[in-house]
Parts: C-alpha cells; structure tokens; sequence
C-alpha cells in the first residue's frame, strides 16, 4: 500500500510541498488530509485510490534510489575514482544498476 504522500504526488503531478501547501494529520486512525493549500482541487478517497498504482511503482523506486545511493559511495570517493580509472568506475556503477533496477 502506498504512503498518502506518494498518492498525493501522483494525484498532483509535481512535489508537494507537506509543510505548506498539503497539511497531513494523524489522530491516532490513520493519516488524513487536514489542510489543502493548493489550487487544484483537493482529491477524494476514489482519486487517491485512483493513483495507488502509479505511487506504489514510485515508492518501491524511492527504496532502489536509496539503495543505490548507499553503494556507489559519496561524491569524492566517486570522483576519485573516476580520476585513477573511469571504466571501472562505470562498470561498477553499471553493475549496482543491474542489481538494483527501478520498474
């Protein structure tokens, strides 16, 4: 099941901004719409389970993404890397791709 922040992102189509422009709230029986700052109309139940789909492909991504990041490393090892020998770090690279790939 997809986050509601994912379901709204799909619903608008562009970030959402959740400390401004959509104010969720959780009152102990789940996560809620309590304020839309938008200037699209706020979704109902049916058009947030409408997008279910498309914001479960985007949250398993997200985890690929993260998954991702951690094994190519931080940006200077990288770099350093890619200075001493750049096929190996693009075969490295591929190969973290192939292992980890997105939908």
């Amino acid at each position: 099941m997809a986050k509601i922040t994912s379901k709204i992102i799909q619903y608008v189509g562009s970030d959402v901004d959740f400390d401004r422009d959509v104010i969720l709230q959780d009152d102990g029986d789940g996560v809620y719409i309590k304020e839309w700052n938008l200037d699209i109309a706020k979704p109902t139940d049916a058009q947030l389970s409408a997008v279910e789909n498309d914001a479960d492909k985007m949250d398993r991504n997200a985890k690929v993404d993260a998954i991702r990041r951690n094994a190519y490393g931080n940006i200077e090892d990288q770099l350093d890397e890619i200075y001493h020998d750049i096929n190996a770090w693009k075969l490295r690279i591929k190969k973290i791709k192939e292992d980890n790939p997105k939908e």
